[in-house]
């Protein structure tokens, strides 16, 4: 069984979350969570929430289709963050001068399958 989620426009720079999806990559969901409880980094919230998702839409597909789940098996099969768009603002300097802020987002995506999922991969 495999399920995804994904999580869009989320206000973090693509560098700062992908030093926090590095690592969790390929572990077992529920060390995963535990690992960005604690993790220090701004960016391990969101990232949290969506691997959190990820094992909610396994969990809904496992009762959708009649079969036995256990939190325990998931293991993150694909974690990736790509860019977002990039809002533009603009703070005022000397002179009658602009200098442009790029404030740039993210989009979190988990996949989260069960081991022989992943075998067959």
């Amino acid at each position: 069984m495999e399920a995804k989620a994904i999580a869009r426009h989320i206000r973090v720079t693509p560098m700062k979350a992908r030093r926090v999806v590095n690592l969790v990559r390929g572990k077992q969901a529920n060390e995963a969570l535990a690992i960005l409880k604690f993790a220090p980094q701004a960016a391990s919230e969101p990232v949290f929430k969506v691997v959190q998702s990820a094992i909610a839409n396994a969990r809904s597909l496992a009762d959708r289709d009649g079969v036995s789940f256990d939190e325990s098996d998931l293991i993150i099969s694909e974690m990736f963050v790509d860019e977002g768009p990039t809002m533009k603002r603009f703070q005022p300097r000397a002179q009658g001068r602009a200098f442009q802020i790029k404030k740039r987002t993210s989009h979190i995506t988990v996949v989260v399958a069960t081991p022989e999922k992943e075998e067959a991969r």
